[in-house]
């Protein structure tokens, strides 16, 4: 796919911004296990795209509010390591959690906006952060602390796991209360990754484990449907590993402090796809690619400068088909038309060691023999487009 439709001016309030307009295409899958693609072209995040995502997705017969249930505890796992265009769109957090409190059923459960910066490097060098003075939003000054305190009648909130990455704990079955982490007390033998993942208890009193689900102390069991996992990554390039997407985002989830880097170093190998088969899988994955960084070797930090608005969300359940159909008709479309001609970091089908295609696949190959859906091919993924 070569082509641009056009540049067009959007203007918003009293701000001009120049969107670059990319030719989509819906598709059909010839497999009979397809991974299926949701995308909404022309949305800014707060006028009604994720309404229109869920929409097109009911359309199709995956229904968000069977998937979401009215007492819900929602981790949305979002990018808070980078300020500007480099961290979620904050106004498309908003717009998701609105859809979750506006369950048809009503909404009595939870929903916690979350992240973890790995409390080193990012915009501030020090990890992640909900209170950015500008944010990846129409109204700059709206964090993700902001998006959370807009909604005081419902159990909204935030945690930033960086605050407790340092800390190995057990889990409340083992009757360790703390908040921290928990990581496998040996690394995979093929990847390096010492799988780990966050334990805590959200601002309003939930027992919380990423893997297990919600606790119960009196009854001393776990309530694992009742944990839903979003995943709301930005769509970039990035320096060493080609493409940041739904797979290396969860970098935020693991521990890298509690392994001595070895979490990073495994996303060479696999490692996300063990630590997402090990832990828990996206309930849905959404990428935002309103604002994306589409220069080679340039990302993960995406500034003003660096960014280029696209004005699209994604969604799949699949992680691993949502980047590779977002790299190849997205990023790298956006990328040839910027006027970048090397783009064998990007490309699905270099076997480079650091590149996006050799990890990816690698990621993916851990995710099927899990059980896991883990779609590349794009014969086997349907495309639906609004």
């Amino acid at each position: 796919m070569e082509s641009v439709i056009s540049i067009y001016t959007l203007i918003e309030d009293g701000i001009m911004y120049d969107v670059l307009e990319l030719e989509l295409k819906e598709a059909k899958a010839a497999s009979k296990i397809p991974s299926d693609i949701f995308v909404v072209k022309n949305t800014d995040g707060k006028d009604g795209g994720f309404k229109r995502l869920i929409d097109l997705m009911g359309e199709k017969g995956i229904d968000f509010y069977g998937m979401v249930q009215s007492d819900s505890i929602v981790l949305l796992k979002v990018n808070s390591q980078w300020d500007q265009r480099g961290g979620t769109n904050t106004d498309l957090v908003k717009a998701i959690i609105e859809a979750i409190v506006s369950h048809p059923d009503g909404f009595t459960g939870e929903v916690v906006i979350a992240d973890n910066g790995q409390a080193q490097y990012g915009s501030t060098r020090h990890g992640g952060s909900f209170d950015y003075e500008v944010n990846n939003a129409e109204d700059r000054a709206q964090s993700n602390r902001v998006v959370a305190e807009s909604f005081p009648g419902y159990r909204v909130s935030t945690y930033l796991w960086d605050e407790i990455t340092s800390n190995e704990v057990g889990e409340y079955s083992e009757g360790d209360d703390c908040d921290g982490y928990v990581i496998q007390s040996f690394a995979d033998s093929i990847t390096g990754i010492r799988v780990s993942y966050p334990k805590f208890k959200t601002a309003h009193g939930t027992l919380t484990s990423f893997k297990e689900g919600v606790w119960d102390p009196e009854t001393k069991t776990y309530d694992s449907n009742r944990l839903k996992l979003i995943n709301v990554p930005v769509l970039k390039a990035h320096f060493i590993y080609g493409v940041t997407g739904c797979v290396k985002h969860y970098m935020g989830v693991v521990s890298d402090k509690l392994q001595g880097g070895g979490a990073h170093r495994s996303v060479r190998t696999g490692g996300m796809g063990i630590q997402i088969a090990r832990t828990r899988a996206p309930d849905l994955n959404v990428l935002d690619a309103i604002w994306v960084n589409s220069t080679p070797g340039k990302g993960p930090r995406c500034n003003d400068d660096d960014a280029t608005r696209l004005n699209i969300i994604m969604a799949s359940t699949d992680p691993c088909a949502m980047d590779a159909w977002a790299t190849r008709n997205v990023l790298m479309q956006a990328a040839r038309l910027q006027g970048h001609e090397e783009l064998s970091k990007l490309d699905l089908s270099n076997d480079d060691p650091e590149s996006h295609g050799k990890w990816l696949r690698l990621s993916a190959e851990k995710l099927r023999e899990a059980g896991h859906n883990a779609v590349l091919d794009k014969e086997k993924m349907n495309v639906y487009i609004t």
